[in-house]
């Protein structure tokens, strides 16, 4: 190869080099700004997963009312065939009988709303910690830990839909130590 050769060759690859590295700046800077713009909702999210006090109050009354409306639409079907017939035997038990139903009902759509919270806000919090990790590169169990969230609760989800224990990930959230004692005991 000529000495103009080996300078023309020199030169492309200088250029070409810069190109690359000019690229590469624009592509950091890119990164950069979404990582800035993505990190404080991300840690917004992870520092507030589930929903607000009035949501909740709002889900809450909005299934409990429904609830309500079916049990009262019930209760007014047995007045009116009381008074249709004239005859009010069984009235007074029927009218307890629904009581009791409507409040066993409205304690198990509570526990319900409760547990559909809860989920949602690990479900929200999971999807922040992947979020970051994304952004950052990292693992999320290491940056789970680093936010002082156990690695069970991490990985609670995944085991229990592997072996078929749906109700071992729904207790795992509660972040009562006893429960968590019992899924390591179901394990």
């Amino acid at each position: 190869m000529g000495r103009g050769a080996q300078g023309q060759t020199q030169s492309l690859t200088d250029q070409q080099l810069n190109q690359t590295n000019a690229l590469n700046q624009q592509l950091l800077g890119q990164q950069q700004s979404v990582g800035n713009l993505l990190t404080p909702q991300f840690q917004s999210i992870l520092n507030n997963p589930g929903f607000s006090a009035a949501d909740k109050g709002a889900i809450t009354g909005q299934s409990q009312g429904a609830l309500a409306s079916a049990f009262d639409s019930l209760q007014q079907s047995a007045t009116n065939r009381a008074a249709r017939t004239a005859n009010s035997a069984g009235f007074s038990e029927l009218t307890d009988d629904l009581a009791r139903q409507k409040g066993v009902a409205e304690g198990n759509l509570a526990q319900q709303n409760q547990l559909n919270f809860t989920n949602t806000a690990f479900r929200r919090q999971m999807a922040a910690l992947q979020g970051l990790s994304g952004l950052f590169g990292m693992d999320s169990n290491l940056l789970g830990r680093t936010l002082g969230i156990p690695a069970e609760l991490l990985n609670v989800r995944a085991k229990s839909s592997r072996s078929g224990r749906a109700l071992a990930g729904r207790w795992a959230e509660c972040r009562d130590c006893s429960c968590r004692e019992t899924i390591a005991e179901n394990r």
